[in-house]
């Protein structure tokens, strides 16, 4: 676990769609990267920061994203967003989230992950089929 260190961070690019528009997520009527779309965008960043810095049989599961859409974005434009990781308290993950589209910054986030035994935790869910 000395891998998961404040700064750890990572960037990802995505073009916008009219499968993340505001009008198919039903979030909205009109033609612009939606608000789902953008938060999963950024939980997906910080879902990457931490590729290859989990100890072995370990994953993360979202737990809290405190998310502010500041600004719209047409479809066909790129936006690109980074995520920080701020603190490690056990195993609460604490990140900051921003991105931008190519003219300006049209949301931030602050969001938590918590690490899990992954076995585990698949094990827990899958009981509630019983």
């Amino acid at each position: 676990m000395e891998d998961l260190v404040p700064g750890l961070q990572a960037e990802l690019e995505h073009t916008v769609t009219a499968a993340d528009s505001a009008a198919q997520w039903g979030s909205g009527l009109v033609a612009v990267f939606s608000t789902p779309a953008l938060v999963g965008l950024m939980e997906q960043t910080a879902v990457t920061a931490l590729t290859g810095h989990l100890p072995p049989g370990q994953t993360t599961v979202g737990a809290h994203m405190d998310v502010r859409h500041l600004a719209a974005t047409p479809i066909g434009m790129q936006v690109h967003a980074r995520a920080q990781l701020k603190s490690v308290e056990g195993r609460k993950l604490a990140f900051k989230i921003q991105a931008w589209d190519e003219l300006e910054l049209i949301g931030e986030a602050d969001h938590e992950r918590v690490m899990v035994d992954e076995a585990r935790f698949t094990e827990r869910v899958q009981g509630k089929r019983k």
